[in-house]
């Protein structure tokens, strides 16, 4: 009865006038990006995060929210229409989804895409209701010490699941580790690597560094490369699947939606790790492999179920623990730390409509997108003919012109500037920036539960091994990084016999 109650007072907030619109609003957003390669959900909600301070927090979050999961809807438009994801999880819808536009069924791939989104969205969504009050209630017996735990399981997995290079995911985190702590310390007070910049004392603005990294770099990179899109699709024929169709979809959907909903809580995968392990394992246990890469419907239905469900479920940890899952999370959590709220399992009883409202609104939102998004494809198809040189400098000067209102502070526009550059090197350098977010998110956090951890243990270390669930999880930890590690030193000793030989 409790949930039924929650969920109640949920679709209650959600569905008030105002919040229906920042709903709407969001996932149209969500869905705009989603389908214009290169923008990004990322960094869609890091330029928008400045103004959700005028908004009421529940407005707020629920419109970025849409955003996030509209953006998965979108993404896998242009991966059928014109093999470039609009999302990186949908790289994998575009393997076969383009393939079957190729061959005249654009639109039975773009109503599956829509088909299992849908009902892979709706059951996660369930899923994050179901398990919100107990995972909150477990996080109230967290103290420093299983917080700290938590948050280096977090980081360490967040490398286990980047892509590329394991050293450069873990330099990223240590970076953001470090810029973590410009500012006042938190304990004492004193100002520390701040360059005698006084603007600095407060630390650096998350915003800033969110709209630089994944704003302003992005859209230097796409600049850089920008590709002639050619839109297939244009008779999309019918936009409904067939009884065959239907028929073979729906085992996909089930396990893509399952598997999702597990990995979307990991830190740092989320739906792109999601997609591409649905995608494997549809192949793998396929009767007829061979279709795959030449426009198999399981292709399509089992990563974007996977993916959509990812995205709802990434809400779990960050509701309850506050913990972000991935770099959308954590500008998630940012927006809640400008606007008062800190993310953690207290926000369920002491902002009830917030926790449940946004919870709800995923609901309304994904039934939103399913009426929205099939009407509307001729639009999407027509605004994937706009050239980035038109598109991109117009967003870049209202994202700057977002930033300096928060705090009305010239030294946020340098910080967008300076990290919009280091965020391109690093795109050039094969650097993901996502775990220096994280570690940026984190770092203050892990910090000072670690100086607190280890003030009510007067020194000794042993405080978070005396703790079983502290212990657990840094347990978990060490056997995280362990699989990490283990294919390189194997590697290196293989390396080693061969030169011995």
């Amino acid at each position: 009865m409790d949930l039924l109650s929650n969920l109640s007072l949920g679709f209650a907030t959600a569905a008030t006038a105002e919040n229906f619109l920042f709903c709407l609003v969001g996932v149209i957003l969500g869905t705009l990006i989603g389908v214009l390669p290169g923008i990004g959900a990322t960094a869609t909600i890091a330029m928008l995060l400045p103004i959700t301070y005028q908004f009421e927090p529940v407005s707020s979050l629920i419109m970025l929210a849409g955003i996030y999961y509209g953006a998965q809807y979108g993404g896998s438009t242009t991966a059928i229409l014109i093999n470039m994801p609009g999302e990186s999880s949908s790289a994998v819808t575009a393997i076969d989804g383009h393939q079957m536009a190729r061959k005249g069924k654009a639109g039975t791939a773009l109503a599956v895409a829509a088909l299992g989104s849908f009902f892979a969205g709706t059951v996660a969504t369930f899923l994050v209701a179901l398990f919100a009050l107990p995972l909150s209630a477990l996080g109230l017996e967290f103290g420093s010490q299983e917080n700290f735990a938590l948050m280096v399981l977090g980081l360490i997995a967040s490398v286990a699941l980047a892509h590329g290079s394991v050293l450069k995911a873990v330099a990223m985190i240590v970076l953001g580790l470090l810029l973590g702590l410009v500012g006042a310390d938190i304990f004492e007070g004193t100002p520390r690597f701040t360059l005698g910049v006084r603007e600095f004392y407060q630390g650096l603005n998350f915003v800033a560094i969110a709209v630089g990294l994944f704003g302003v770099a992005e859209i230097l990179r796409k600049l850089e490369g920008e590709q002639d899109r050619t839109v297939l699709g244009t008779k999309l024929g019918s936009l409904w699947p067939s009884r065959e169709d239907l028929r073979r979809m729906v085992a996909p959907m089930i396990r893509g939606t399952a598997l999702g909903s597990a990995l979307g809580v990991l830190p740092g995968g989320g739906a792109v790790l999601a997609a591409f392990a649905s995608y494997t394992i549809e192949k793998r246990i396929s009767k007829t492999p061979e279709e795959f890469g030449h426009g198999a419907l399981e292709g399509v239905a089992g990563p974007e179920s996977a993916n959509n469900a990812a995205a709802q479920t990434s809400f779990i940890p960050l509701l309850t623990l506050g913990i972000p899952a991935n770099p959308v999370m954590g500008l998630m959590f940012g927006a809640m730390i400008i606007q008062g709220i800190v993310p953690g399992p207290n926000v369920a009883s002491e902002r009830p409509e917030l926790f449940w409202g946004l919870i709800a609104s995923m609901w309304i939102g994904n039934l939103l997108l399913i009426l929205l998004n099939l009407p509307l494809i001729g639009l999407w198809v027509k605004l994937l003919k706009v050239p980035y040189r038109i598109l991109f400098p117009i967003i870049m000067v209202f994202s700057a012109i977002g930033v300096y209102s928060v705090n009305s502070n010239v030294y946020d526009l340098y910080t967008v500037a300076f990290f919009g550059f280091v965020g391109y090197l690093l795109l050039k350098l094969g650097c993901e920036p996502a775990p220096l977010l994280l570690g940026f998110v984190l770092g203050p956090m892990l910090e000072e539960n670690f100086r607190r951890a280890m003030t009510i243990g007067r020194g000794d270390p042993m405080t978070f091994l005396n703790r079983p669930i502290s212990l657990t999880l840094l347990l978990l930890s060490v056997a995280v990084l362990l699989v990490v590690l283990m294919p390189q030193i194997r590697r290196k000793r293989d390396e080693v016999f061969v030169e011995g030989d």
